[in-house]
């Protein structure tokens, strides 16, 4: 009988035992399946925001030079690309009929005053008949008109020899200010007519640098330029290498309104250039650097859309993760500013976005912060 009920008990343990193992199984499995997945707490830091610009360079003073009389361009004294001073003679155009035209004026008026000094004395001798009751009074009204016209004579020929001589000044061209020579189109022995560009002339010791705003950034420039923190912006210039330019500019002004296409306005920064390596014309990347204190920063790569929208993963109570919105001030590179939404200490999901889903359990793994506060962010602005 002891031999019949060995089976049964032996398959009775079997199965219990196999229940057991099956049970251990489904645990070790269930435990094994909450993913491993990277948090980060949000804490408040001090960031530098570099903000980049295209600018368009220009030089202090750039102007053009054109003829103001026609003639033969007689002779050319500077070359494309040379340093000139203030004063200094660029140009001469043939002046022998602008000699000639001022040596009639001059003529002219000596003819001029000749005749108004016959026409006081007319005036003189008729007067003294008229107190003679010699002649009638009305001779004397007449003398004295033809002396009144003498002396119109004299001040028209003063004016014509004054145009004569500027027009003779104007065969020599001169530097208006110290500057670099441009391109000459206009050769030594042709003849030129009046308004005949000769070249241009650059001050390039100092440059300005153009760029567009956004309305927003504006905006943000303004507020701190107001509290005190950027009374005068400090910008740096990339050249089209790749390297910066050794001298640091300062935002001067701006444009008194905003283009109403793209919607932005046109700020002016001012940059020391005395190696004369910025050129007129030249083109860079303006860098602006904003520092924002107690900015919360979140990798781009935390975050996801949804019907444009911004969300995280944030992690609560028992390692539950719930989705939350936010409002990003700025989008950089690869992080958002936070504007709303999220608050200091809270822990979010920086990485393994796409396995996971609202009110899902999480085993999380700590990631600090720390690199994120050294990290100078970089915007390109379009």
């Amino acid at each position: 009988m002891m031999k019949d009920l060995k089976w049964p008990l032996l398959l009775l343990v079997s199965i219990f035992a196999y229940g057991c193992a099956s049970k251990s199984e489904t645990l070790t499995e269930t435990k094994d399946s909450v993913p491993t997945i990277p948090v980060t707490e949000l804490r408040p830091q001090k960031t530098e925001l570099h903000r980049e610009y295209v600018g368009n360079i220009h030089a202090l003073r750039n102007v053009e030079i054109y003829a103001r009389v026609k003639g033969y361009l007689e002779e050319v004294y500077v070359d494309e690309g040379k340093e000139v001073r203030k004063g200094q003679t660029l140009f001469r155009i043939n002046n022998e009929e602008y000699e000639a035209q001022l040596a009639k004026a001059k003529a002219n008026l000596q003819s001029a005053i000749a005749d108004a000094k016959g026409a006081e004395l007319e005036v003189k001798r008729v007067k003294l008949l008229v107190d003679k009751n010699v002649v009638a009074k009305s001779e004397l009204e007449v003398a004295q008109a033809k002396l009144a016209a003498a002396n119109a004579k004299i001040e028209e020929a003063k004016s014509e020899k004054s145009n004569a001589a500027i027009q003779l000044a104007h065969t020599v061209i001169k530097a208006p200010f110290d500057g670099v020579i441009d391109r000459l189109p206009t050769k030594m022995g042709s003849l030129i007519d009046e308004g005949t560009l000769l070249t241009t002339l650059s001050d390039t010791k100092t440059v300005y640098a153009y760029f567009n705003v956004s309305e927003n950034e504006y905006l943000e420039y303004v507020k701190a330029r107001d509290k005190g923190a950027t009374k005068q912006a400090v910008v740096e210039l990339e050249l089209a290498d790749g390297s910066f330019f050794k001298h640091k500019g300062v935002i001067e002004t701006m444009e008194g309104a905003f283009d109403e296409g793209t919607g932005s306005i046109a700020f002016r920064a001012r940059f020391s250039n005395p190696e004369k390596l910025l050129k007129h014309g030249s083109t860079g990347t303006v860098r602006l650097t904003n520092t924002v204190e107690n900015a919360i920063l979140i990798p781009q790569q935390a975050a996801f859309e949804i019907q444009d929208k911004n969300f995280v993963y944030v992690l609560g109570k028992d390692n539950k993760i719930k989705t939350r919105s936010f409002v990003p001030q700025s989008r950089l590179s690869t992080f958002y500013v936070v504007k709303s939404g999220l608050e200091s200490g809270e822990t979010i999901v920086c990485e393994g976005l796409q396995s996971l889903r609202d009110g899902a359990t999480i085993n999380p793994k700590t990631v600090s912060s720390d690199t994120v506060s050294t990290q100078k962010i970089e915007l390109t602005a379009r």
